[in-house]
């Protein structure tokens, strides 16, 4: 019934592989993360059938029946923005958090993750773009906010997010991309942070992304849409 979602996972993966051979990577340092947002539990029991490693949401409230009603095995990660009176259950029920954008989330993170004993694999999200309609800390924040992560015990920074504007011509976005990278590099070289992880790019811009050093690329409807 299913059988396109196959069929678009090959095409996917093939595109991701070319756009890493492009750049001088291999295919396997870029990691799909397969977004569920309105998908039924069949189509999402149908991706995990054909091999996808990771499901995301972007809400907790739509995320809690389906991680229920699915098995324990299956990695989830929050790609959408977290209030602070979700976290306890956030930390309950993924196994990353991508969309951390202050100091005051972080905290709260780090308090409900001592609490449950637990320790919790976050990105810091970026607001490249400085579009006021998306979170994110300014490019300027993060290092600061990247300190401050590094420094508490039970949460575990992976590295940077950004949510990339949405445009018809991904080559629009290409800056975006490569900021989000320099911004990763000079904190690294800065503040001695490992950051391996820049989850960036979408369906309409994944190759792009994947070309300006992506490790996560959010894929939604390129997987689910019929065509």
């Amino acid at each position: 019934m299913y059988e396109y979602i196959a069929r678009n996972l090959d095409e996917v993966r093939d595109r991701v592989a070319a756009a890493a051979e492009r750049s001088g990577r291999s295919p396997d340092d870029v990691t799909l993360v397969c977004v569920t947002k309105n998908r039924s539990l069949d189509e999402i029991r149908a991706a995990l059938d054909w091999g996808v490693p990771i499901v995301a949401e972007n809400r907790v409230q739509e995320a809690t029946p389906k991680i229920a009603a699915l098995p324990h095995t299956v990695t989830w990660h929050l790609i959408g923005h977290l209030q602070r009176n979700k976290v306890k259950l956030a930390i309950e029920l993924f196994d990353m958090i991508h969309s951390v954008d202050s100091l005051r989330l972080a905290e709260e993170i780090e308090k409900r993750a001592a609490s449950a004993q637990q320790i919790v694999p976050v990105l810091i999200e970026v607001n490249v773009a400085g579009e006021e309609s998306k979170f994110g800390a300014a490019p300027d924040e993060a290092h600061e906010l990247a300190d401050a992560i590094s420094r508490m015990p039970n949460v575990d920074l992976g590295g940077l997010m950004t949510m990339e504007p949405f445009v018809d011509d991904a080559e629009e976005v290409r800056p975006v991309f490569r900021t989000l990278r320099e911004l990763r590099d000079r904190m690294r070289q800065e503040g001695g942070v490992e950051l391996p992880h820049l989850s960036m790019g979408m369906t309409q811009d994944y190759e792009v992304a994947v070309e300006e050093g992506a490790t996560m690329v959010r894929i939604g409807s390129a997987i689910f849409e019929e065509r």
